[in-house]
């Protein structure tokens, strides 16, 4: 092993660190407790180190939100693929979309709801971004009628979902209602 491979995994593993260090902050104590100062401390660098990986807490949120697209495209390929048939895919994609957001609700934020700098819907999208959305594509595709786009449809069912999501969380759902909230969107998706 050269000394230039061993400072790139040495540099790999210090960029792990600072983003697993920031993820497991926010979900503890939220994204305002993510500071650089607080990750510094955390992971037992100076903050001039953190600035050489990253521009900024921003950056980091950034890399935290492609991990977690890489982290909730695994989970929507192993639910689509251990369901059978259709309505049942969709299904299940479902559930464990909306089980990833109530289990991890920092790591969402990152992916969804604050504003970081990722393009999203174009071929610059990181890869795990884009292998997410083809996740639900794959799911969504075979209920599209002669005529939809299924990208389009994709994205209806995908905002639907993430306006349940998002109404829950936030109290304006009650709880008690998601199964048949999800229910209701799944049959009118499937024409069920």
């Amino acid at each position: 092993m050269t000394i230039q491979t061993r400072r790139e995994r040495e540099r790999a593993e210090r960029e792990r660190l600072i983003v697993t260090a920031a993820r497991e902050l926010a979900e503890a104590e939220g994204w305002d407790a993510v500071t650089t100062r607080r990750l510094a401390a955390e992971i037992e660098y100076s903050q001039p180190v953190l600035y050489s990986h990253f521009k900024g807490k921003d950056a980091i949120m950034a890399a935290v939100a492609v991990q977690g697209f890489a982290d909730l495209a695994a989970e929507l390929r192993a639910a689509r693929t251990a369901a059978d048939g259709t309505r049942e895919t969709l299904a299940e994609v479902a559930r464990t979309y909306t089980s990833f957001a109530r289990r991890r609700p920092a790591l969402y934020d990152a992916m969804f709801t604050h504003l970081v700098d990722l393009p999203f819907a174009t071929e610059e999208a990181p890869a795990p971004l884009r292998e997410a959305f083809g996740e639900l594509l794959l799911a969504v595709q075979p209920i599209a009628a002669d005529g939809d786009d299924p990208g389009l449809l994709t994205e209806t069912f995908w905002s639907g979902l993430h306006g349940l999501t998002t109404l829950m969380r936030s109290g304006r759902l009650p709880k008690e209602g998601h199964e048949s909230r999800l229910a209701l969107l799944i049959a009118h998706f499937t024409g069920d």
